[in-house]
This record gives structure tokens, C-alpha cells and sequence, in this order.
């Protein structure tokens, strides 16, 4: 691939993984304006990385406190003082990552098709796709619905809580609007910001949750990937490590944007965004 290729696709992922703008509606244009051929798997988990490296890099403090919690968790560094706090911020970002890692291996197994066609007797998921809805079509309906949503629970939620004071219950919430962003055109960070805002987390405390939250789905993403990295045979390692040095600067970049962007701010422009992108996918295909 050339580095313009790379470029672009590090960037729009690095961008949009983070944006609350849905990476795969804006994935999807890659191949619909530019003849490029697909990057295939090594490329997909050199993003990944990239993007993992950049939330544990940009909130290294909060990953060294849920890394304590685990820690502690199994009896070591019991010592400290705030273990407790630490142990529960670890458990509940655990707690939050199950549904999105169920809802995920029963659509790579298959199980989510069976119990559709045995309860309901039709086929919802086929592969990642939905074949009920043409795929752009669905990109697009979703951008504009969760949009909608986004802008509802960042007017109507209050501004009182913090990462800090994540319980198990906004630790199970929060993980399952995660698992709805395997839908695509949801967006992972979207649809968690809109569940934390819902539940009174403060702009930049829904962005902070949404991300930390994210740690082991992405890495868990990267894994899934891997088995196709194989039988593909792929090879293209220096094009990898290009994608993901450039994926983790757009990453981190955004990150600091958001965070930044949030303290002054509403989340009305994302809105607006995904609405008019949204429009602009059912319009154009």
C-alpha cells in the first residue's frame, strides 16, 4: 500500500474510533471514493493497536488505577490505602465489558442467528452484515438515530457524576450500550457517552468512561483479527507498523481535541454531524 493509502485510513480510524461519529459510516466512503483495494487483516490490527496505544498512553494515571485494582484484586499491592476504590473501578470496567464480548462471540459463532431463527424464525446477522437492510442504509438510519439520541441525553443530563463514582449498575449500563456499537453505524464511543450522559456523568467524564471502557473491547477487536492474519498469510509488516504509528498520532490528537473540546462545549455538533452525514449516506447510495 502506498503512504497515502495508509494516511488516510489511519487518520479517518485514529479520528472517528473516538469521535462519537461512527467509524464504519465513514470507513465505508475509503472504497466508494478512492480505488483502493482492501487492507486486509495485518492493517486492521495495526489500527487497533494503534488506537489501544493511544487511550493507554493519553489516560496512562486511570489505566495505572484500574491496572491496581486488578492487581489487587488478586492480592497484590493490597496494601494501599485506596485499594477498595481501585478494585471496584476495576471490577466494574470488567463487568462493563462482558456484554459487548458475549454479544460479539455469539455473532463470530453464530449462536445470535440461531436463537433469531429458533425464537423468531428469521435470519437478523449474516457474517457482520445485516441482510435485512442494505448495509449503507443501515450506516446511515443508525447515524441519525443514535445521533439523535446523543443530542437527548447531552440536553437532558445532568452534570454531577465522575469516573469515580462509576457503580456496577452504570459499569453494566454503560457495557451494554457498548455492545450495541457492533451494529454498524452506531458508534462504540457514540452510544457509550449517551448512556453515561443519560446517567448524570459530566461531558468529559462520559468521554473519559466511554474511553477506558473501550480498552479491552478494542484489544479484544485486534484479537479477533488475528486468526484471519494467518490464513490470509499476510506479510505486509512494514505497512502495519506505518498504519500504527499513524493511527495512535490521529488517535491521541483526537482524544485531546474531545477532552479539550468538552469542557467549553456541548455534544450538539456531533449531533448535527451525524444527522447531515446520515442524510447525506441515504441520498448518495
Amino acid at each position: 500500500m502506498t503512504f497515502i493509502q495508509l494516511l488516510i485510513i489511519a487518520v479517518v480510524q485514529g479520528i472517528t474510533e473516538f469521535l462519537p461519529i461512527s467509524s464504519s459510516g465513514h470507513l465505508i466512503l475509503i472504497p466508494t471514493f478512492t480505488d483502493f483495494a482492501d487492507q486486509g487483516p495485518l492493517i486492521d490490527v495495526a489500527v487497533h493497536v494503534g488506537s489501544l496505544l493511544a487511550i493507554i498512553v493519553y489516560f496512562f494515571k486511570d489505566v495505572l488505577v484500574l491496572a491496581r485494582g486488578g492487581f489487587a484484586s488478586v492480592g497484590i499491592g493490597t496494601d494501599a490505602a485506596n485499594a477498595p476504590a481501585e478494585r471496584r473501578l476495576f471490577w466494574w470496567i470488567a463487568l462493563g465489558t462482558i456484554p459487548a464480548v458475549a454479544f460479539g462471540l455469539s455473532i463470530k459463532m453464530g449462536l445470535f442467528n440461531s436463537l433469531a431463527t429458533s425464537v423468531f424464525g428469521i435470519t437478523i446477522i449474516d457474517g457482520d452484515l445485516m441482510n435485512s437492510i442494505r448495509f449503507t442504509d443501515l450506516i446511515a438510519v443508525n447515524l441519525i438515530v443514535y445521533g439523535v439520541l446523543l443530542g437527548v441525553a447531552d440536553w437532558v443530563g445532568k452534570e454531577v457524576k465522575q469516573f469515580e463514582d462509576m457503580s456496577w449498575r452504570d459499569g453494566l449500563i454503560v457495557g451494554l450500550a457498548q455492545a450495541l456499537a457492533i451494529i454498524p453505524g452506531t458508534s462504540r464511543s457514540g452510544v457509550t457517552m449517551t448512556a453515561a450522559r443519560f446517567l448524570g456523568y459530566k461531558r468529559v467524564e462520559a468521554a473519559r468512561f466511554s474511553f477506558l471502557l473501550s480498552i479491552p473491547a478494542v484489544a479484544g477487536a485486534g484479537v479477533l483479527i488475528v486468526p484471519e492474519i494467518f490464513e490470509a498469510g499476510t506479510a505486509l509488516a512494514w505497512d502495519a507498523l506505518i498504519a500504527g504509528v499513524l493511527t495512535f498520532i490521529a488517535a491521541f490528537l483526537t482524544m485531546a481535541f474531545l477532552m479539550n473540546f468538552l469542557k467549553k462545549a456541548s455534544m450538539m455538533v456531533f449531533v448535527l454531524y451525524r444527522i447531515a452525514m446520515g442524510a447525506a449516506l441515504l441520498v448518495f447510495f
